[in-house]
């Protein structure tokens, strides 16, 4: 789509999700504090490469309810943008599950 924005034409093509990103971060199965670590890792990592799109898959609450990763794994995730590490952050499309689409910054370029 030539005559939009990168973002725009996202928005017409619909959410990006695990099919569209380049690494799948599987935090379903791990503790909070194991995938808290996880998600530092993935940022610090990623601050001395290059730029790529990571799909972080969740678990869904427990049967009847109960608390989940999303929100500490969300508040992380906003930190990190607030800090320029994270060019783009939204949640997962419905039919992945519970998650985040992130486009992580890289290494900035130097002007030589």
């Amino acid at each position: 789509m030539p005559h939009f924005e990168e973002f725009y034409a996202d928005k017409l093509r619909g959410s990006l999700g695990v099919v569209d990103a380049e690494s799948v971060l599987d935090l379903r199965d791990a503790g909070r504090e194991r995938a808290a670590a996880s998600i530092q890792d993935m940022l610090e990592r990623s601050r001395f490469a290059r730029g790529k799109t990571v799909a972080i898959r969740l678990s869904p609450p427990p049967e009847g309810g109960g608390e989940t990763l999303f929100q500490p794994i969300g508040k992380a995730l906003l930190e990190a943008k607030k800090r320029g590490w994270i060019e783009r952050l939204q949640t997962l499309p419905a039919q992945d599950g519970l998650g985040f689409y992130v486009v992580l910054a890289g290494k900035p370029e130097r002007a030589e």
